[in-house]
């Protein structure tokens, strides 16, 4: 009996309720059917008797009992809710910079021949010498035009960026602002203007607003008039046989000049 009550012991710490031994167990009471009949058996491995355990281990087996995890309440909802609190990669990266677009730079001059002006591109950034090369090939084109070749110089020569430190904005939109404000200032003060020269890449740019395929083309800008883009002296110097499209524009367009005389 005593044998009897320490199986039912250890089987109640594994809580098993039904069991069915293999074996015919020593000093085991009788199986009751309708307990096997209600629930299925649970088959114990072949294992020595109760009575033939030694005491050091069964007292530890006796006491121990199987760990159940219990679930505690709201435990799943804070796990499918965590990710959606954790911040995402995009929001935890820094903003993105505005891209700083150095200002241009480029040195113009403005001319006068006859009833044309002339924004011209300096090669050198320099004022023009009377023997410069680029000087040179400037009156063979105004010869060549039916102008005077000995332009008249207007004021000092446009040089940008205007400083060279300070949060002045100085760059393409404000550079193309100044540029035509100051030939629409001197377009005033010369009289008429048949034609407004843009000789070379920075004055079709800021000047004309146009891009570098308008060479050798007619543009009419806004608060400037009629003009003609040209490619830039030095540019000519170092492609000589761009003066032979150049000289094919020029035959179309010197009747703007040519009218007004």
């Amino acid at each position: 009996m005593i044998a009897e009550l320490r199986r039912r012991a250890y089987l109640s710490a594994m809580q098993v309720a039904t069991w069915l031994p293999r074996v015919a167990l020593p000093f085991a009471a009788p199986s009751r059917l309708e307990l096997l009949d209600a629930a299925p058996a649970v088959l114990l491995e072949d294992t020595p008797a109760p009575s033939e355990v030694p005491a050091a281990q069964a007292a530890p087996a006796a006491e121990a009992r199987p760990k159940i995890e219990v679930p505690r309440p709201g435990s799943t909802q804070r796990q499918a809710v965590q990710p959606e609190a954790e911040p995402s990669a995009a929001a935890d990266a820094p903003p993105a910079k505005a891209e700083v677009v150095p200002p241009p730079r480029f040195s113009l001059q403005l001319l006068r021949a006859g009833n044309c002006l002339l924004l011209v591109e300096l090669p050198t950034g320099e004022a023009f010498q009377s023997r410069d090369p680029a000087y040179l090939l400037l009156k063979d084109l105004l010869r060549a035009a039916g102008l005077p070749d000995s332009p008249q110089l207007i004021g000092e020569p446009v040089r940008w960026p205007l400083l060279s430190r300070g949060n002045m904005d100085q760059g393409p939109d404000a550079a193309r602002d100044f540029v035509q404000g100051f030939v629409a200032a001197r377009q005033e003060e010369q009289g008429e203007c048949a034609c407004l020269w843009l000789v070379g890449q920075p004055a079709i740019r800021f000047a004309g607003e146009a891009d570098s395929e308008a060479v050798n083309l007619e543009l009419q800008v806004e608060g400037l008039g009629a003009a003609w883009a040209l490619p830039g002296l030095e540019q000519l110097m170092d492609e000589p046989q761009r003066k032979a499209e150049l000289w094919q524009a020029m035959r179309r367009i010197m009747r703007r000049w040519k009218n007004t005389e």
